[in-house]
């Protein structure tokens, strides 16, 4: 069984991505592409009842799997340098040739190839990336087949790349469901630089001039990235002989001098998860289609980089270095959620969002104790739904109306009344009790509560969190719609995992506690930080009733609904605009007798929280924390 499961989850997705490639008929494509959904949906809830589990298996149809793994990572390496090769990008250039020579000196002085380790581990940490990766993932793969379609139309393309984008898109659920079930540090260094070299095609898909220079930068800097993880591998073998990763994790804290390997490992994590000052790659990633940017900020690239953190979290646990691990990630989530102020592109909000919440898993991970460890696998969970829900959300608003800025997106309740309520539950699903993001704050900013700096940041960037999410969800909603709203019509693709992705995101918040009592907590060593009683959490700081409340919640809503069903329809009065109406509520005749047109509009605070303003210093102090982090590294 374990064997059919592994071969579904990993392999399964890349022959499934083949056939999108060379079988171009849409005809074709879209049957493959919901089969494969389906089969990795059943594959996961089967592999429920399987962990903790160990896999071993020696060969891949036939051919010895960790000399195909050896091989394919020369092969990515080189494939890298290629691009590097052919867009004049010296950076890349660079770090692939020190990846390739690093891993040369690996395979060929240090590695005696005699493993006798298990080559998959499936704890419940696996198992809760593998349900984002399959259920949050294939949604958007879903998704994406009629959001591609209006797109090349939008792009008037002679030939489609509709086959090259799905053949990436799926083979990103495989590499990924690779990484996190792998319990060998080279498999997990492979299907990582199969993640970076994904991003980079899918990034630059649409080949304009800016898709290409945002995706050279995002393979430079996970390039970058991918040398800190080689060089903390060929630490970790040199110093232990092992390339296994539960035995790094043992080892570690009695082994002298293996926090600098580590911090070398955190800082490859921290490209990845685009922790700044490396958060530039991620927001050039904006141009890509938007089941692009979906899947990258929220079931697969950057939750990689977390998942490398939270994996080898318990190894620096009570250490300097998860000290500044957590002073990192911290410092992230309050710096992103005050640029994400100034923002009124809904992706670039969504972008920086993404990033503040990476920082706060990261951060809860650098704490490292049972409870903020609670606090980042939930964070995952819950992060995941809404935020890939709400980029096909602005993804789907954007094709209806040619933009993604917030202002635009005003009173579109008139025009899409189903897309504008699912977008504003998934706002609610961010930052109101009884939803799982709240839960997850206040659990990491309990968990803070030894750490007087961290638990101001985490606290700081909660608050600013309400202020950009409030501000987009009350524009959608708003202006009066003269009793009119329109009919909206969308393809099944299209409406269905918007409706999946919603009811997913209350049921993880209602289901919150049986999460925690049948994942989080068993992967937790037997350190159960809360008490699971009657449907709430609880513990001696006090306790978060969560079905309580979504029954009050439920009461509420449909009272709410009743009484908008006896509520007249009254006119709407002309506001006064301290001058001469002009008939309309366009614009008034105001000085000189001349025509001033009102412009209504959210407050961004430019002078404050704008780029132009942070984004220096934010870089400035990211880099010195970086910095911290090596020195406290080499302090244990």
């Amino acid at each position: 069984m374990l064997d059919t499961l592994a071969f579904i989850l990993i392999v399964v997705p890349f022959i499934a991505a083949l056939g999108c490639y060379f079988l171009r008929a849409e005809g074709l494509r879209t049957p493959i592409i919901l089969a494969t959904s389906a089969l990795l949906v059943v594959a996961f809830l089967l592999l429920l009842g399987q962990a903790p589990v160990t896999y071993s298996p020696e060969t891949l149809l036939g051919i010895p799997i960790r000399e195909l793994i050896q091989v394919g990572d020369f092969l990515l390496l080189l494939l890298i340098l290629y691009f590097g090769v052919r867009h004049k990008s010296a950076l890349i250039m660079g770090f692939a040739a020190l990846q390739l020579g690093m891993l040369a000196y690996l395979e060929f002085g240090l590695s005696t190839h005699e493993y006798g380790h298990p080559t998959f581990y499936i704890d419940n940490l696996a198992l809760v990336m593998v349900a984002i990766i399959t259920l949050v993932g294939c949604a958007i793969a879903i998704h994406a087949v009629p959001y591609m379609k209006a797109h090349e139309e939008h792009l008037h393309l002679e030939k489609s790349r509709q086959p090259q984008f799905f053949f990436i898109l799926i083979l990103f659920l495989g590499a990924m469901n690779g990484l996190v079930l792998t319990n060998d540090i080279s498999f997990f260094y492979f299907f990582w630089e199969i993640t970076t070299v994904c991003s980079f095609l899918l990034i630059g898909h649409d080949r304009t001039e800016i898709a290409t220079r945002n995706a050279v930068r995002a393979l430079w800097m996970n390039s970058l990235g991918g040398v800190g993880l080689m060089a903390a591998i060929l630490w970790f073998y040199a110093s232990l002989g092992t390339l296994d990763i539960q035995q790094i994790i043992a080892a570690s804290p009695t082994t002298a001098y293996m926090m600098i390997p580590l911090a070398l490992l955190c800082f490859g994590a921290f490209t990845k998860a685009a922790q700044v000052p490396f958060q530039s790659w991620l927001l050039g990633a904006m141009v890509a289609p938007t089941p692009v940017s979906a899947m990258l900020h929220s079931s697969t690239m950057v939750k990689a980089g977390v998942y490398a953190v939270v994996r080898f979290a318990p190894a620096f646990a009570d250490t300097y270095l998860g000290l500044a691990v957590a002073f990192c990630g911290a410092f992230t989530f309050l710096a992103t959620a005050a640029l994400a102020i100034g923002q009124s592109n809904g992706k670039k909000i969504l972008a920086y969002s993404t990033i503040s919440n990476l920082g706060l898993i990261v951060a809860c991970a650098g704490i490292g104790t049972p409870a903020a460890l609670t606090a980042a696998m939930l964070i995952i969970i819950f992060h995941a739904v809404s935020k890939g829900l709400l980029f096909l959300c602005v993804g789907t608003i954007e094709q209806k109306i040619g933009s993604r800025d917030i202002e635009d997106m005003r009173g579109i309740y008139a025009k899409m009344p189903v897309t504008a309520i699912i977008s504003v539950l998934a706002v609610v699903t961010m930052i109101l009790p009884p939803f799982g993001m709240l839960l997850g704050k206040w659990m990491a900013i309990e968990s803070a509560a030894s750490n007087i700096i961290v638990i101001i940041m985490l606290a700081l960037g909660s608050a600013l969190t309400v202020v950009y999410w409030a501000r987009w969800a009350g524009g959608m909603m708003s202006m009066p719609f003269g009793g009119k709203v329109e009919t909206e019509t969308q393809p099944v693709l299209t409406r269905w995992p918007l409706v999946g992705l919603i009811a997913g995101a209350v049921l993880v918040s209602v289901a919150a506690p049986w999460m925690y009592s049948s994942l989080v907590a068993p992967a937790l060593g037997g350190a159960e930080p809360y008490a699971v009683t009657g449907g709430s959490f609880g513990n001696v700081a006090g306790t978060f009733a969560v079905v309580p409340f979504f029954i009050v919640i439920a009461l509420a809503f449909v009272f709410a609904v009743m009484a908008m069903r006896k509520t007249p329809v009254t006119p709407a009065g002309m506001p006064y605009m301290s001058g001469i109406q002009t008939g309309d509520a366009s614009g008034y005749i105001g000085p000189m007798n001349k025509r001033v047109d009102v412009q209504i509009s959210n407050y961004y605070l430019g002078a404050l929280f704008g780029e132009d303003k942070m984004t220096r210093w934010v870089n400035g102090g990211a880099i010195g924390l970086l910095g911290l982090m090596f020195v406290m590294g080499g302090l244990l």
